[in-house]
């Protein structure tokens, strides 16, 4: 036995002094160290030998196992860092070399159109303020002249959250919240997510709104009129034509529907504005007196506008995207369309 384990010895220090790589050393290892490897084998053979032999042998089973053991180490480390250093030459890169650069990033058209509404309206001397996106019953509805029994609710399927918290349905409600807590002369846009069981190729449940208010002393319609087609003129073109026509909203009191000329045609009728000439962008009006009132603001001293706009609708107008679904699949393909 003691020389079929010497010989197995420097048949396994040989293998390990050939060996190349990581994977021949570990096949090394688990051919004479494994648990069916060849030292396994011969040390099943010590039962058959005498008593006085056994220490003697074990302890040269313990010494052949440990010459074997801090060979491999040693090779390991060795090839460890050959492999290393191979690996590193490999991925070597040389910058002098002509750049594979794909393009930069770009702003989401939905992005790019919310940012284009709102510094269209700072110019105006509009501030910007935010609001919550889940919202009570009485600042969505309640102070917004929707009571609880109006059918005007009908209108908005609303997303309830609560007895009285829902989803907001427009970013209307931060009408009520500044009005309650900011003193005339106001002046602010509203940017948000809002929400609609509502969903089609120009509906999405989730969508976002940018609203618009004014209180001041003598505002009239002719000044939302002409606030209207100083945002039209800078988003769309300076030939764009604006058209208010009869609508209603309970918070606003007239409310009209506003129509541009069709930013495709200019006017002319095609496919877009349904031959019309004509395309819908948002809803608006005269603040109600009775909101006024009810928000602490004398609706015989101060009156006010306001109007609520898609963002995603005029992304869609501006840019003739056919399905509202494609802003939010995020293909880049389409994206790549608004990089310029």
């Amino acid at each position: 036995m003691k020389e079929k384990l010497e010989a197995m010895k420097n048949e396994a220090l040989e293998a390990i002094s050939k060996a190349n790589d990581s994977s021949s050393l570990n096949d090394i290892r688990v051919r004479y160290l494994g648990k069916s490897g060849e030292m396994t084998l011969l040390m099943r053979g010590l039962g058959n030998v005498s008593k006085e032999e056994r220490p003697i042998l074990g302890k040269m089973f313990n010494d052949v196992r440990g010459e074997i053991e801090s060979a491999l180490e040693s090779k390991t480390s060795i090839i460890v860092e050959q492999e290393k250093q191979a690996r590193l030459l490999a991925e070597d890169i040389d910058v002098t070399l002509p750049s594979t650069f794909e393009g930069f990033g770009t702003l989401h058209p939905l992005s790019k159109t919310k940012k284009e509404i709102v510094d269209t309206f700072l110019e105006m001397g509009f501030t910007v303020d935010e609001g919550p996106e889940i919202e009570t019953d009485m600042f969505n509805f309640q102070l917004l002249n929707v009571p609880k029994d109006h059918p005007a609710r009908e209108m908005q399927d609303t997303f309830y959250v609560g007895d009285e918290m829902v989803l907001r349905t427009q970013t209307s409600s931060m009408q009520a919240r500044i009005m309650t807590t900011q003193k005339p002369p106001i002046r602010v846009i509203i940017p948000g997510k809002v929400y609609r069981s509502d969903d089609d190729v120009s509906h999405s449940p989730i969508f976002h709104q940018i609203e618009g208010l004014a209180v001041d002393k003598h505002i009239t319609m002719g000044d939302l009129q002409g606030c209207l087609e100083a945002f039209a003129e800078k988003v769309f073109s300076k030939d764009t034509k604006v058209r208010l026509r009869p609508s209603y909203f309970p918070f606003t009191e007239p409310s009209v529907e506003v129509d541009v000329t069709c930013s495709v045609c200019h006017g002319k009728g095609c496919s877009v504005c349904k031959h019309t000439g004509w395309v819908e962008i948002l809803g608006a009006g005269v603040v109600n007196p009775v909101v006024l009132d009810m928000c602490g603001i004398d609706s015989k001293e101060y009156s006010g506008f306001a109007f609520g706009l898609g963002v995603e609708r005029i992304a869609m107008i501006k840019y003739g995207i056919p399905n509202i679904k494609l802003l939010y699949e995020n293909d880049v393909r389409f994206l790549k369309q608004f990089d310029k």
